[in-house]
C-alpha cells in the first residue's frame, strides 16, 4: 500500500529541483561541482613523449628483460635477439686481423736470425770462392806473359772471378736488405690491409652490440610488443618506456590570454583525487592557432580560435601523474 506523503510539498520545491536536475546536467561539464571555475583556470590533459627501444638489426627475440610496469635505469638490459651468426662474424675478424698484424710485424722486423745467419753463411763461402779465382787469374797472367797459354784461357779466369765477385756483392746486398725488414711499399700495404680489417672488426662488433639492446634512458616500462620467440623486423621497437621527464600537461588558452603567458612561467595543475596541485613550467606556446579540442579538454563547448600551450613537471612529480588524465592549470601570479 503507498502512503500519502506526510509532508507535501510547497510549489516552490519544484522550481528547486529543476534547477538542481540542471545544475546536475551541466555538472557533467564542469565536473567536480557546478560553481564555475575561476576566470584564471584553464582545461587540460597530460600527455606523454614515449621512447621507442628497438634494435636496427632484424632477428628472433631471445631474451626479454622486463615487463609493463617495471622501473629500469639506463643501460638497464631490456631484450636481446639471436646474435649467433653476428658472434661469428666477429670471432672470423678477430682472426684476420691477428694474422695481418703478425703479417706486418714479420715485415717490420726482417729475416729471422737463423736466416741472416744462413746469408752470412753463404757469404763466406763466396769470399773464399773469389779469393781462389783471384789467385788462379794471377797465374794466368804469368803464363799468358810467358805465352804458355792462349788468350781464351786467361779470359775464362778473369771472367770467373768477375762472378765470384758479383756474387760477393749479391750476398752483402742480401744480408743488408734482411736486416732492414721488407720494403716501405709493401708494410704500406700490410697497414692498409689491417685498417681494412679493422673496421670490418668494429663492424662486426657493433652488430653483436646492436642484437643487445639496453634502456637508452631511466623510466617505467610502458609495454612491451613483442614475445620471445617470435620474429622481430629490423627497426620495430620492442619495448615501449616513458621516462619520467617526458610528461607534460597540455592545455589551450584564448587569444586574450595569450599575453599573460611566456615560456618559463610557473603553473599549477590540479588533478582529481590529488592533494595538493602539480607545479609545472611551460616550456611551449605554439604559434599557430587552432579550433576548440573536444569538450572533456574544455568548459566551452562553442567553437572558436586557441593556442596549444605545454608546460613541464619536475621528474620527481611525474610519477603521479598518468597519460590522458585531465587537468586544471591555473597561472601562478
Amino acid at each position: 500500500m503507498i502512503h500519502p506523503d506526510p509532508h507535501p510539498t510547497p510549489a516552490g520545491t519544484s522550481l528547486r529541483s529543476t534547477v538542481a536536475t540542471l545544475c546536475f546536467i551541466l555538472g557533467l561539464q564542469f565536473w567536480p561541482g557546478c560553481t564555475p571555475p575561476p576566470q584564471d583556470t584553464l582545461q587540460g590533459y597530460i600527455e606523454a613523449e614515449y621512447v621507442y627501444a628497438a634494435s636496427p638489426l632484424a632477428g628472433t627475440l631471445h631474451t626479454l628483460d622486463v615487463a609493463r610496469g617495471q622501473t629500469v635505469d639506463t643501460a638497464s638490459p631490456l631484450f636481446t635477439l639471436e646474435h649467433d651468426a653476428e658472434l661469428a662474424a666477429q670471432r672470423e675478424a678477430e682472426h684476420r686481423l691477428a694474422q695481418a698484424r703478425a703479417r706486418l710485424d714479420d715485415l717490420r722486423q726482417g729475416k729471422r736470425p737463423s736466416e741472416i745467419a744462413a746469408l752470412e753463411a753463404q757469404l763466406q763461402h763466396a769470399r773464399q770462392s773469389l779469393k781462389l779465382a783471384q789467385a788462379e787469374l794471377d797465374r794466368r797472367v804469368e803464363l799468358l806473359d810467358k805465352k804458355v797459354i792462349a788468350t781464351e784461357e786467361f779470359e775464362r779466369a778473369e771472367t770467373q772471378r768477375d762472378l765470384e765477385q758479383a756474387r760477393v756483392e749479391q750476398l752483402r746486398a742480401e744480408i743488408e736488405t734482411a736486416r732492414l725488414g721488407a720494403r716501405a711499399d709493401e708494410i704500406r700495404v700490410a697497414e692498409a690491409e689491417i685498417e681494412v680489417l679493422t673496421a670490418a672488426l668494429a663492424r662486426a662488433q657493433w652488430a653483436v652490440e646492436q642484437k643487445q639492446v639496453n634502456a637508452p634512458t631511466n623510466g617505467v616500462v610502458h609495454d612491451t610488443l613483442y614475445r620471445p620467440g617470435e620474429w622481430v623486423a629490423a627497426g620495430y621497437p620492442v619495448v615501449v618506456l616513458l621516462p619520467p621527464a617526458n610528461l607534460k600537461v597540455r592545455f589551450f588558452v584564448r587569444q586574450d590570454q595569450l599575453p599573460k603567458l611566456t615560456p618559463g612561467q610557473s603553473v599549477s595543475v590540479h588533478a582529481d583525487g590529488a592533494a595538493e596541485p602539480f607545479p609545472a613550467t611551460i616550456s611551449y606556446l605554439s604559434t599557430q592557432a587552432e579550433f576548440t579540442p573536444p569538450v572533456i579538454y574544455s568548459r566551452e563547448t562553442r567553437s572558436k580560435l586557441v593556442y596549444l600551450v605545454e608546460a613541464v613537471f619536475p621528474a620527481d612529480l611525474s610519477q603521479q601523474l598518468r597519460p590522458g588524465q585531465p587537468v586544471e592549470v591555473r597561472s601562478k601570479k
